[in-house]
């Protein structure tokens, strides 16, 4: 296992890998957002890591960038170019965003599927 050096590392990508995004095609789009910062030597700049459900399963294949805080649906390899380049001129990749965070909370892009609030599934289970 490697301990990486985060020295240079302006921007972290979670790429979801939970099971509704990996039938959405989940690893070719990790694989294809990997190749793609490698082959423009943006490694030690842009973090990847993969991570399991992100509750966003209508949305997949799901990718989250911080510390923008942006949310994106529907993410396959045909987007992975125009999103990398968003990504070097630090800009939201806005064909696909679904949430970004205001400062204080995320909002939700107009057509975004809106989504069960956590506390309103906890009174149920708890009743």
């Amino acid at each position: 296992m490697s301990t990486w050096d985060f020295s240079r590392t302006k921007q972290h990508v979670l790429l979801c890998n939970g099971s509704s995004c990996m039938r959405t095609g989940a690893e070719d789009v990790t694989q294809r957002i990997r190749a793609e910062l490698t082959e423009r030597n943006l490694d030690d700049v842009i973090h990847t890591s993969r991570t399991r459900c992100n509750g966003r399963c209508k949305d997949a294949c799901v990718v989250v960038v911080y510390p923008q805080g942006a949310w994106y649906k529907d993410m396959e390899q045909a987007d992975v170019k125009k999103f990398v380049d968003c990504l070097v001129e630090n800009q939201v990749y806005t064909d696909m965003l679904t949430h970004r965070y205001n400062g204080k909370h995320f909002m939700a892009e107009p057509d975004t599927v809106k989504g069960t609030l956590k506390a309103d599934v906890a009174v149920k289970i708890n009743k």
